[in-house]
């Protein structure tokens, strides 16, 4: 049980109860995520309603994004997370297994050159972020767009907020989405 109450959309501001109800909707398995961030409505409001924008431009592949994702999840030990994510995974094209083993990158059999580059980059950001060299950008540019780097950056760092807002407020996972 989550440490702090649910807020159900029609206790919330009118001017944030739509990017709530997408949110919690149209997003993925998070209504009660979506339901505590709502005792802070201006972060439904910026937040969440940016996570949306952001995913229906598209500018970084979605496979890259939710790769991220695990992998921060994975580091950080967030099964709600882990959880969430590994089924938007699958769809992307991994194995159940494949998505179980993707920190182990390196010599991972469903991963291309890409996907090994962003893993690498997700672990960098999470764990070392001071210590990234010029030749990881260098290699990045390779592959995306100044604009996609920052981006995909945001994703990752934004996802280590999460797992910690999860895990210490111990947000119940959502009904059904380890089984999907």
């Amino acid at each position: 049980m989550a440490r702090v109450s649910d807020v159900p959309p029609e206790n919330v501001p009118e001017d944030v109860r739509d990017v709530y109800q997408r949110f919690a909707s149209g997003y993925g398995p998070f209504r009660n995520q979506v339901g505590v961030f709502a005792h802070v409505p201006s972060s439904v409001r910026h937040l969440m309603a940016m996570l949306l924008e952001l995913r229906e431009q598209k500018n970084v592949p979605y496979r890259y994004i939710e790769l991220a994702i695990v992998v921060v999840a994975r580091l950080n030990a967030c099964q709600y997370c882990v959880d969430h994510h590994k089924p938007l995974l699958i769809v992307e094209g991994l194995t159940p297994e494949g998505v179980d083993r993707a920190l182990d990158y390196q010599d991972h059999p469903e991963f291309d050159q890409v996907d090994k580059l962003v893993v690498e980059y997700t672990i960098a950001v999470t764990n070392t972020p001071q210590r990234i060299r010029d030749r990881m950008f260098e290699r990045l540019r390779q592959h995306f767009s100044e604009a996609q780097i920052v981006e995909l950056t945001l994703r990752i760092a934004l996802c280590g907020f999460f797992t910690r807002f999860n895990d210490a407020l111990m947000i119940d996972e959502d009904t059904g989405a380890a089984h999907r």
